[in-house]
């Protein structure tokens, strides 16, 4: 049986839509450590993001409907965030085609 990598570094990327969408699902076999997110406005207004932590049926929002100015950026979290398997984060922006994010995770196997 193949051994799972101890420390694995990933950086997910999404352009967001008005549909709330999975960006990151930590693996089975790792716990996961969201270092940072970064959320960034390329559209032509000012938009919201909300992003939510799932773990099975509870989702508990990170932030909801914070806004986004017009080419500027927005950082929906001071701290890191601890994903144990299967747990997720979801996304989605106020309006389509305005805004892109940015995760930067650590995995470590359990």
């Amino acid at each position: 049986m193949a051994q799972l990598a101890l420390n694995r570094f990933q950086t997910e990327t999404l352009e967001l839509t008005t549909s709330e969408q999975t960006m990151y699902t930590a693996p089975t076999g790792y716990t996961a450590i969201v270092l940072y997110a970064h959320v960034s406005n390329y559209g032509s207004s000012d938009t919201t993001v909300t992003m939510k932590h799932v773990r099975s049926s509870t989702e508990t929002e990170i932030i909801k409907g914070a806004n986004v100015p017009t080419a500027d950026a927005f950082v929906p979290m001071s701290g890191k965030l601890v994903l144990e398997t299967n747990d997720s984060i979801k996304i989605s922006a106020g309006a389509n085609s305005t805004l892109k994010c940015i995760l930067s995770i650590l995995e470590t196997a359990t």
